[in-house]
């Protein structure tokens, strides 16, 4: 059964949440999240910048760079979000372009000649990092008349059976228990000598939607399930739940947004009345193995870059890191001829398949990819369509800027203006979305708010305009109507629109 809020379960993990929030000295409601990284001056300067805009007869001071000085003024094309940050050093460009080589890197399995390059798998859903983020970009379901996508794959996982298991996920941990023999994602791939678990397969559903003005909007539902399975059968219990990958963009930006900027939008028993009541999602950083704030993935359940990086190795590429060390990858004990294969470590060459400093250049590369410039800030249809998006209460979720932490080790990083449109707290979007698989605190019913900056660029650099967590959404329309839940009232606003406001609106996204 999908965990709702109000259950048992939910209220423990609230109150687990407000004790971790309390521990590190931070509280909810603007008011009371003060800043540790500035003082007194600073934080009136940084309320004052970030303060939503009322005036939409003109763009905003800064609008055009969200990304602060680390912007990219390029010309849109498909490399748009594979520029460094404009900001960077010299000495920091050569530590970008090794880490893009790292990330482009093709690996292969073991045992090989080329000994720096071999661990691949033995599962796996890709061959490198760049095959899933594709030019940094979104990634996408299959194509018409393809039977995979390496961008998109499903996430596996049961309910905690045992006391210990229920512990730990109604704490503080953003994990999962995986399925006992195919672990916690399906891997469609394998190395010679071994199949690969097994083929996901998407059946859509139409399903028209009609908006105030008459105008009928089809949606594709979809049902998700796994064909040809090579290890036995699913648990009976097993949860689905899709992932595309998300762009790359602003990541080492985000990671210096001041926990308590982000606190103070949390509102989970919506004190406001609003309808709104985001909830962040907590986590053990493997880095210090301390309790930190989830911002990176869709249910927010990795806090930092690196470890989100380690983890891809990890559960998409079948690779060891020296912070995650599973040279097989997501096998089980239920998958022997997967254990019994070789791996790529070698003491040489370090502890791990992915020894530093690849793991640390990945790394670097990772927080320092620009965001593109915005365009057409100036235009009147754009402006139009952004008093439309606020209008509509789109900014309670899609929080527009922040100010990075002046206390960020990397000088590029440090106190930015960025315009990411995202709380990254998690909410409940409604039936619609649900995939009832929980992930840490997060239920079945939540997401974390997807950040909106590049989206306008999907098509440029992807090739697609497909969104959401699965792609199920065909365009920017599409998206929003699928909204439900806390942004129903939001997406019941975008139907009630004029045809005109509604193509403003989107003329807005178009230009983030």
């Amino acid at each position: 059964m999908p965990l709702r809020p109000g259950s048992t379960i939910m209220k423990t993990r609230l109150t687990l949440a407000l004790a971790v929030m309390l521990a590190c000295g931070m509280a909810m409601g603007e008011d009371e999240a003060v800043r540790s990284d500035i003082g007194a001056d600073d934080l009136a300067r940084v309320r004052a910048v970030t303060a939503p805009a009322t005036d939409f007869s003109h763009p905003e001071n800064f609008e055009t760079n969200p990304a602060g000085k680390g912007t990219t003024t390029f010309s849109a094309n498909q490399d748009s979000f594979s520029h460094f940050l404009a900001n960077l050093s010299f000495e920091q460009e050569e530590q970008f372009k090794l880490g893009n080589a790292l990330f482009r890197k093709i690996w292969v399995s073991s045992p090989s000649s080329t000994q720096a390059s071999d661990g691949l798998g033995p599962l796996f859903n890709a061959r490198g990092c760049q095959s899933c983020h594709l030019k940094d970009g979104r990634g996408h379901p299959p194509f018409p008349g393809e039977n995979e996508s390496a961008s998109m794959f499903l996430r596996l996982s049961v309910p905690p059976g045992t006391q210990d298991e229920r512990v730990a996920l109604d704490g503080v941990i953003a994990g999962e228990v995986g399925d006992p023999t195919y672990g916690t994602q399906l891997q469609t791939f394998a190395v010679p000598g071994l199949p690969a678990e097994g083929r996901m397969v998407i059946d859509y559903a139409d399903e028209p939607v009609t908006l105030d003005d008459g105008t009928v909007v089809t949606l594709r539902a979809p049902t998700y399930s796994i064909a040809d399975l090579a290890y036995g059968p699913l648990s009976p219990e097993v949860m689905l739940s899709p992932r595309a990958a998300s762009p790359m963009i602003g990541l080492g930006l985000v990671e210096q947004i001041p926990p308590e900027d982000i606190l103070a939008h949390a509102d989970p028993e919506d004190r406001d009345g609003d309808g709104i009541s985001g909830r962040p999602n907590w986590t053990i950083a493997p880095e210090t193995g301390t309790v930190m704030l989830g911002r990176f993935g869709w249910k927010a359940g990795m806090a930092t870059v690196r470890s989100q990086a380690a983890s891809a190795f990890a559960g998409d590429i079948g690779l060891s890191t020296p912070l995650v060390n599973l040279p097989y990858g997501d096998c089980t004990q239920n998958q022997p001829q997967c254990l019994s294969m070789p791996n790529g470590e070698q003491e040489r060459l370090g502890v791990s398949e992915a020894p530093d400093p690849v793991l640390d250049l990945v790394t670097f590369y990772s927080q320092t990819l620009g965001v593109p410039q915005r365009r057409n800030v100036d235009d009147p249809a754009v402006l139009a369509g952004k008093e439309a998006f606020y209008t509509a209460g789109c900014i309670a979720c899609h929080t527009p800027k922040y100010v990075t932490s002046k206390a960020a080790e990397n000088p590029a990083l440090r106190f930015q203006l960025i315009w990411p449109y995202s709380d990254f707290l998690l909410h409940d979007m409604g039936p619609g979305l649900a995939d009832h698989r929980p992930e840490g605190q997060a239920d079945g019913y939540e997401w974390r708010t997807a950040p909106l900056w590049g989206i306008g660029l999907t098509q440029t650099v992807s090739g697609h305009t497909l969104f959401l967590h699965d792609g199920r959404a065909r365009n920017l329309t599409e998206a929003i109507l699928w909204h439900g839940g806390e942004a129903q009232a939001a997406r019941d606003a975008f139907a009630a629109m004029s045809a005109e406001t509604r193509a403003n609106l989107l003329a807005f996204l178009e230009s983030l």
